[in-house]
């Protein structure tokens, strides 16, 4: 019987544990978590098949070891199982947001080890919101090592469940990508944040002004601080590379107002529109993507009631709602979140269909 141990039970780990299951409902799934109460939650509710007394007790039986937890844990979890007497066959996975650093420190033991990034999440956290359909259509990517090329094929067929898209990289290129693409907005993000919370200090009346586009650009800021602290310590060489080249383009565009250089700084908004008008729309990528619909609404006792009964109906799952207050012209804009373009759609249809409220899609 095919053994996989999944060590880390939260969103990521507690999803795989169920994609793994329908796919390959004959593997036994052995699960571990630091908590207590994660590791009895997993067992009743039918995640895992079984619990060892310790790590130790379920490494030694797995054929796969998939550690589900952040970069700097997985690397004390490596470094445990060269402790352990495996089974010869064991191939260990790991899902962190950064690849070189712990693909480097795997090369000095002896068992394989493939390194994985499953770039999918979610507002939620934890085994409860634990879910099957977690990964599909976004990118899961792999980087294995030179001797573990080989065995690629089989941590494809273990996660095909997940209906992700499969890629392989090198460690270097997975890190300078996501560096780009997610780690170096996330810190642009969280200093705009912090920038205009103390001109808020400054100014009062500017927090009222930060809703809608604002909250929207920032929205990624809202990101867990230590499991972004320990991305960006596992991926800060590449990073520095990045904010050094940002400086300098902050110092040239600094130049161009000091010189009125109306040229230079139309060219600088019409190549980012350009650029970003050709970016693929509707796709997963390094950042999970926001399906977000906005619903003109009255101001009528009932209207929330009203719309998210309607969405009930069709079985359409909202995974945030809040009411934006930024327009003098209409009480409420109430923004609806969604999983998936799909459900943006059906949703946008839906309320457009059975009521006379003004729908747009983000």
């Amino acid at each position: 019987m095919t053994k996989v141990m999944i060590v880390g039970l939260g969103l990521i780990g507690a999803s795989l544990a169920k994609c793994i299951k329908n796919q390959h409902p004959d593997y036994h799934l052995i699960g571990w978590d630091f908590l207590d109460t994660t590791r009895l939650a997993a067992l009743e509710q039918g995640i895992v098949d079984g619990i060892p007394d310790n790590f130790a007790d379920g490494a030694k039986e797995a054929n796969y070891l998939i550690l589900a937890v952040p970069v700097k844990t997985s690397l004390s979890y490596l470094q445990e199982l060269a402790h352990i007497e495996l089974q010869s066959n064991i191939l260990v996975t790991d899902v962190g947001s950064t690849k070189q650093e712990i693909t480097e420190f795997a090369k000095q033991f002896s068992f394989d080890f493939i390194g994985g990034h499953p770039m999918a999440g979610s507002h939620k956290s934890g085994i409860q919101a634990a879910d099957a359909t977690l990964f599909e259509n976004a990118y899961y990517i792999f980087t294995p090592l030179p001797h573990t090329k080989d065995r690629i094929n089989e941590l494809f067929d273990l996660v095909s469940g997940t209906k992700a898209k499969q890629i392989v990289l090198t460690a270097s290129e997975h890190d300078q990508i996501t560096g780009m693409l997610s780690h170096f907005p996330h810190i642009l993000a969280a200093a705009l944040v912090n920038q205009a919370d103390h001109f808020n200090q400054l100014h009062p009346n500017a927090k009222r002004l930060a809703a809608g586009g604002f909250r929207d650009i920032t929205r990624i800021a809202s990101s867990d601080p230590k499991m972004w602290t320990d991305i960006l310590l596992s991926n800060q060489n590449f990073l520095v590379d990045l904010i050094d080249q940002w400086q300098n383009n902050m110092l040239q565009i600094k130049n161009w107002l000091l010189t009125n250089n109306q040229t230079a700084i139309f060219h600088f908004f019409e190549n980012a529109k350009d650029t970003r008008d050709r970016l693929p729309i509707h796709s997963n990528g390094a950042i999970p993507g926001f399906h977000d619909l906005f619903v003109d609404v009255p101001d009528r006792a009932g209207v929330i009631a009203e719309v998210t009964g309607l969405l009930g109906r069709a079985n359409l799952s909202i995974i945030n709602i809040k009411i934006l207050e930024t327009r003098e012209d209409i009480i409420g804009v109430l923004q609806i979140t969604f999983k998936t373009y799909n459900d943006l759609l059906q949703a946008k249809n839906c309320i457009e269909e059975n009521t006379d409220y003004q729908c747009r899609m983000k």
